[in-house]
């Protein structure tokens, strides 16, 4: 486990606050329960062994690790709305909407809180999760946030993407693999990230046997979209986008026959939820993850739930 003077920390520090949101939560229940028993239940697909849902809870906003271009103050501002408190109402929230899964990187104060969730409330949120640790710079570090991981209860792991995207750029393929077999290993399902395209396109060329992708996709038909022209550079030099290639991206993802996990579906928040669920599931990807504030969950997973009965005339066949 991780270093238990941490631990005892990170308790101690947010007992008082989370003890209030556990008991604001337990009273809350019946009532929120009752007014959502109505809600559709939200469409799943398989990823190994596991039942996830069509829409994912992304970790970005819960970790305070936001997408906001230029506008710096978006971080702190999130950082005082997301306290853990409401944290744990957006993971009970979203159960209630049917979204089971949430995608997270290691950030040990969330694990703990995540822990505490599961133990003190009751959730049954999945967790998908990407070690921070660099593989191919101090692999024993890496196997350790994998077994601390699955120790502590984390159902599928994957290789953070702005780490794939490094390697696959190297061309080290070899620690690719090596990141998919350490979570095999533990008895987890495995996946690979990628913002990079190459990434998938190496994975598949050399037989990777990860278990799902998790990659973005979205459109660029909106105000601040990249133009062609500045497609040129390097991913680095245009932080506006995410996905450098949806037609591209389109094509190479008919022929994956591995579950797909399409994210920044809203360029961070420049694409509405509507137009980007509709986008992603008609042309490709098995589940969408999205990261939502509280007041977003209900209206996004009645969004999600529509797109995906809507995405009746879509070229890939569903992989998971």
């Amino acid at each position: 486990m991780r270093d238990m003077n941490r631990r005892a920390f990170v308790k101690t520090a947010i007992a008082g606050p989370v003890a209030s949101a556990w008991a604001a939560q337990a009273m809350g229940t019946a009532s929120a329960q009752t007014t959502l028993s109505a809600a559709k239940a939200m469409p799943q697909g398989k990823i190994g062994n596991l039942s996830i849902s069509r829409l994912l809870l992304g970790g970005n906003l819960l970790t305070h690790f936001t997408h906001s271009r230029d506008l710096k103050y978006v971080y702190r501002l999130c950082e005082h709305y997301n306290t853990d408190q409401k944290i744990v109402e957006t993971l009970a929230l979203s159960e209630q909407h049917g979204i089971n899964t949430l995608v997270v990187h290691t950030v040990p104060h969330v694990i703990d809180l995540l822990i505490r969730y599961r133990k003190e409330q009751g959730g049954k949120m999945q967790w998908i999760v990407c070690p921070t640790a660099q593989i191919d710079r101090d692999r024993e570090a890496y196997i350790k946030q994998v077994r601390d991981l699955v120790d502590e209860g984390c159902e599928a792991i994957y290789l953070w993407g702005v780490t794939a995207d490094r390697l696959a750029g190297e061309g080290n393929i070899r620690a690719i693999a090596d990141a998919v077999n350490i979570a095999k290993d533990h008895g987890v399902p495995s996946g690979v990230g990628a913002h990079d395209l190459q990434v998938i396109i190496a994975c598949e060329e050399n037989g990777i046997n990860a278990d799902f992708y998790i990659k973005t996709f979205h459109h660029h038909n909106y105000p601040s979209g990249p133009k062609p022209e500045q497609l040129t550079g390097p991913y680095a030099e245009h932080p506006g986008y995410w996905c450098r290639d949806p037609e591209e991206t389109i094509r190479v993802m008919a022929a994956v026959e591995r579950p797909w996990i399409a994210f920044k579906v809203m360029a961070a928040g420049a694409i509405p939820p509507k137009d980007a669920f509709d986008y992603v599931f008609e042309h490709g990807a098995d589940h969408v993850l999205a990261g939502m504030f509280d007041f977003e969950i209900a209206e996004d997973a009645a969004l999600a739930r529509d797109a995906f009965a809507l995405a009746t005339h879509r070229d890939r066949p569903w992989r998971s």
